[in-house]
């Protein structure tokens, strides 16, 4: 197992503190990028997001928790889980999703990646029951699950990291940041 370490939290705003590794990664994302923070709730990753310049869409079903979001992202409710994708053939320069998992859309939410475009992600995973919720198999990444789920979706991994964090609070984590390689141009060959 691997020992990961987080500084979140240390200031006492632990919910609301943006995730480390967004924050780590974020400098990837160019200014006035279309990103989506999926399953954003009240918005703890919108501020790395937007102080890049980046224009942000958070969605989420709760829509209490969206009410709460910086005014500056656009909000849609939707349910992530059921009826209709609501994304479409919508794609995103990045892609931020953290502490959400739902296994029957993972492809489709990996999917939200444009060409070029990068995906921080990061969850819970198997082991995180000894330390409270979610502590359901169906909330848990089994080991290496989020590395093998973006190679599979044809993206290229830049980080991967998978094991115990002390901070915002004791827990098992997968985090992946990674790429989609860019969208190549085909050369028309004249034929005669």
């Amino acid at each position: 197992m691997v020992r990961l370490m987080s500084e979140q939290g240390r200031c006492g705003l632990e919910a609301m503190a943006p995730s480390t590794w967004v924050v780590r990664w974020a400098g990837l994302i160019e200014p006035g990028a279309q990103v989506l923070d999926f399953a954003g709730g009240p918005g703890r990753n919108l501020a790395p997001l937007l102080e890049r310049g980046a224009r942000v869409t958070i969605v989420d079903r709760n829509p209490d928790a969206l009410a709460s979001a910086d005014p500056r992202a656009q909000r849609l409710c939707a349910d992530l889980e059921s009826g209709p994708w609501a994304f479409g053939a919508q794609r995103f320069d990045a892609v931020v999703c953290c502490n959400y998992l739902f296994r029957p859309r993972l492809d489709l939410l990996l999917g939200l990646v444009k060409p070029a475009g990068v995906l921080i992600y990061e969850t819970f995973a198997r082991g995180n029951e000894r330390f409270g919720r979610p502590a359901r198999p169906e909330f848990l990444l089994r080991r290496g699950e989020l590395f093998e789920a973006a190679v599979r979706c044809g993206l290229e991994v830049l980080a991967f990291e998978d094991g115990y964090v002390d901070l915002p609070r004791p827990a098992m984590i997968q985090r992946v940041c990674a790429l989609r390689p860019p969208a190549v141009r085909q050369e028309r060959r004249r034929v005669g």
